[in-house]
């Protein structure tokens, strides 16, 4: 038996510090296995390979292919929106057609994905990454090989259940290489905000050229996903990690405050993909401007939760994330308001300013979900991460007929309720206790 002695170099919201080699940094790695297998996130046996969070040589960490993989993934969330415009110019969809199209991608999502949560926390089941990237990227591909409405549809939800499938166990391992880290966990959130940014500008140049039946072109992010995470796998000793996951996890569960911040985490998808789905058309419109206007305007809303996602690490490391959310959505509030109403090419002042108050939240609610729910950090996962981009997509056909009703411009404008009602249930949600004593980790030393 070696006991490591280990100083307490974390605090609540902070990164733990690492050292430059040497003894220390062997005591680190120590402790950071411990603690990991004390906690039992995921499965022993890929500990040791996916827990080298600082780069060794040329080797990427496993937070940094986590993430890359996360915005292969979350790519085709954001291209399912890029496909708007072109279905309306190719297939003359109305706003309650494209509304259905969005509907797809993220129906089976919202429903689907608490369920893959709750069955990763019985068994993990890191096949679902690579599973669900293929899943996602093949719906895409074939979307638009058909003019049959319900084809596209079932094709389109393909794609959905494949996002479904990736995200809670993806955020499992984020979990584990990071030890809850806010910091770390903005950066594996970053992955798919980047994979959100690019859609439109992967999308929209090969169907502007191509049509429609250029989708099978769009697979590409999708094979170079799942070719990253097999050679990750083969190099990493994923084999067997099904099996002997321990089921104790530090903390009870606190559901009555998850479920609160499940009203937060819907509420604000309503007003994000509500915006995300209609923003192109609305931007084309206003300024009276072509394709690249409408790609520029989801650019923007995709690329600002990007930087929004990684100031909400910081300010909840310096706030704490209950203050930093309900910050955050006080500023939502007058930046969803002034995108319909902002004169001429203003509006992508406000659409800037309105991805990054709605994303900075993003990782803090999964941290807060996952240790609200320290037993079932699947499910939570599930719900926090997964549903935080898809759920808002069943309220879209509301926005459409009120589109349809009225004007685009008031249904955007109708939106602006959602972060009204986020900043007030924020004031509902406390920091967890647990995330206090499991944030400073073993004090005194490690048996092993």
């Amino acid at each position: 038996m070696v006991v490591v002695v280990v100083r307490p170099d974390t605090e609540p919201g902070r990164e733990p510090a690492h050292g430059g080699g040497g003894a220390g940094g062997v005591a680190d790695l120590r402790h950071w296995l411990a603690f990991y297998r004390k906690q039992a996130i995921f499965c022993p046996s890929m500990i040791d390979p996916m827990t080298r969070l600082p780069r060794t040589g040329r080797r990427p960490s496993a937070i940094g292919l986590l993430a890359v993989a996360h915005a292969c993934n979350d790519v085709y969330q954001g291209a399912v929106l890029a496909l708007v415009p072109f279905l309306v110019a190719e297939r003359h969809y109305g706003y309650v057609g494209v509304s259905g199209i969005v509907l797809a991608a993220t129906l089976l999502s919202s429903v689907v994905q608490p369920a893959f949560g709750a069955l990763t926390d019985r068994r993990p089941m890191p096949w679902l990454i690579p599973g669900g990237i293929a899943a996602a990227g093949l719906g895409i591909a074939l979307s638009g090989l058909t003019d049959v409405y319900a084809l596209t549809w079932t094709a389109v939800a393909l794609s959905g259940l494949g996002v479904a499938a990736y995200h809670p166990e993806a955020a499992r391992m984020a979990r584990a290489v990071t030890a809850g880290s806010h910091i770390g966990m903005s950066w594996f959130s970053l992955g798919g905000n980047i994979g959100w940014a690019l859609a439109p500008v992967l999308v929209t140049p090969v169907l502007a050229v191509g049509g429609l039946s250029a989708t099978p072109l769009l697979i590409v992010p999708a094979v170079i996903g799942v070719a990253l995470v097999l050679w990750t796998r083969g190099r990493a000793g994923w084999d067997g990690a099904g099996t002997g996951a321990a089921k104790e996890r530090a903390g009870e569960d606190n559901w009555p405050l998850f479920l609160r911040l499940s009203a937060v985490v819907i509420c604000r998808s309503i007003a994000y993909v509500g915006l995300s789905a209609f923003i192109s058309l609305y931007v084309r419109h206003h300024l009276d401007a072509g394709d690249t206007a409408g790609a520029a305007a989801l650019f923007i809303l995709f690329g600002g939760g990007a930087i929004g996602t990684l100031l909400g690490g910081r300010l909840a490391a310096r706030w704490g994330r209950v203050r930093t959310l309900r910050v955050a959505y006080a500023v939502a509030v007058p930046s969803v308001a002034g995108i319909p109403f902002a004169p001429g090419p203003l509006v992508y002042v406000f659409v800037a300013a309105t991805a990054v108050a709605l994303y900075v939240p993003f990782s803090l609610h999964v941290t807060l979900g996952q240790d609200y729910l320290p037993r079932r950090v699947g499910t939570a996962s599930g719900v926090t991460l997964g549903l935080a981009v898809s759920i808002g997509g069943i309220a879209s056909p509301l926005v459409g007929a009120l589109a349809e009703a009225t004007s685009l411009r008031w249904a955007l404008a109708s939106l602006v309720s959602m972060p009204i009602a986020c900043w007030v249930l924020s004031y509902t949600l406390t920091e967890p206790a647990a995330m206090e004593s499991r944030s400073a980790g073993p004090k005194a030393g490690v048996a092993e």
